[in-house]
């Protein structure tokens, strides 16, 4: 199943390290639960279907972060080329970005 990047949508990205800009080259998602559980850095991680429950083995503490900044989709990011996941749920920044912690 494939995600829909929906414009008007935030976007998230899960760290166990205190932030406040996000390098080019990082992961993001508007699937904010993805980014909480990236946040704990696990080594493994699944769901079934996109929206469904997540499970992994990450143990640390982490952060939340919102993007706090417009996105271009055609110009800002790109899909992950690596992804294990669906299509539309991870992508790469493709320039820094203004972080805002929300958790």
């Amino acid at each position: 199943m494939d995600f829909f990047v929906d414009i008007n949508k935030p976007w998230y990205h899960g760290s166990p390290l205190k932030l406040d800009m996000l390098k080019e080259g990082s992961t993001i998602t508007q699937w904010k639960e993805l980014a909480e559980a990236f946040a704990a850095k696990p080594s493994r991680l699944e769901y079934r279907e996109i929206f469904s429950p997540i499970t992994h083995n990450g143990i640390e503490k982490g952060y939340l972060y919102l993007i706090d900044e417009l996105i271009n989709v055609e110009v800002d990011i790109v899909q992950h080329p690596r992804t294990t996941m669906d299509k539309g749920v991870e992508f790469l920044t493709k320039r820094p970005l203004k972080l805002k912690q929300i958790v």
